[in-house]
């Protein structure tokens, strides 16, 4: 799965329609330029290729007052919120998931409702627990990573990812169920997009091409 392709639906769809420059200021604002490859040239070309797609539709807009070029606004289409969805449900429960797409599928839950975001993050649980018994099936870690080698040391690693991961998971669906969060069809959505012309004191500076279009 691509994290470019869930952040870039994700954020037209808050913020309704935007041109390609506001999604790039928002992915910086979101950091996802350093956790993830969000990158302007990957940034715009989702864009243009989700249009294609049928995901986004495009709407060329006049020249703006101050003499610049048109620029092409994007709003999610029934197909793209489709898939959108589908991306969040499907990174918040496999376990594999690069931390890339994790990252961004959480920064989502919210878009879903509280109890199907429980419900998959509890899968989630139960998709690690699988997967720590397949390695515990070679690998006894009471006894310790010498038992194998020095290669017993992968195995220890796995076995303590699992762990740390289930914990959180565990947390969180804890703090879900306690009422943290506003989750869809509970009321205002968190806004976490930039408003157009808003400053952005997380933007690189770094200017591209498609910027303006």
């Amino acid at each position: 799965m691509s994290a470019i392709r869930l952040l870039v639906l994700g954020a037209v769809r808050q913020h309704g329609r935007a041109h390609g420059y506001q999604v790039r200021n928002d992915l910086e604002y979101w950091g996802a330029h350093e956790w993830s490859h969000a990158k302007p040239g990957s940034i715009y070309h989702a864009l243009k290729q989700m249009a294609k797609q049928g995901l986004l539709r495009a709407h060329e807009t006049a020249p703006s007052t101050a003499g610049g070029p048109p620029r092409t606004e994007y709003e999610i289409t029934e197909a793209g919120t489709e898939e959108f969805l589908r991306l969040v449900r499907e990174a918040l429960t496999e376990y594999d998931q690069k931390v890339d797409v994790k990252s961004a599928a959480i920064g989502f839950m919210v878009d879903l409702p509280r109890a199907e975001a429980v419900a998959l993050l509890e899968e989630r649980i139960e998709k690690i627990a699988q997967w720590r018994a397949a390695v515990t099936e070679h690998y006894i870690p009471a006894e310790g990573p010498e038992q194998l080698g020095h290669i017993g040391e992968i195995m220890h690693l796995w076995v303590h990812t699992a762990d740390a991961e289930s914990a959180w998971t565990r947390g969180l669906v804890e703090r879900i169920r306690g009422g943290a969060y506003t989750f869809a069809g509970e009321g205002e959505p968190f806004v976490g997009v930039l408003a157009d012309g808003q400053e952005n004191p997380y933007a690189t500076g770094d200017r591209h091409p498609q910027d303006d279009h």
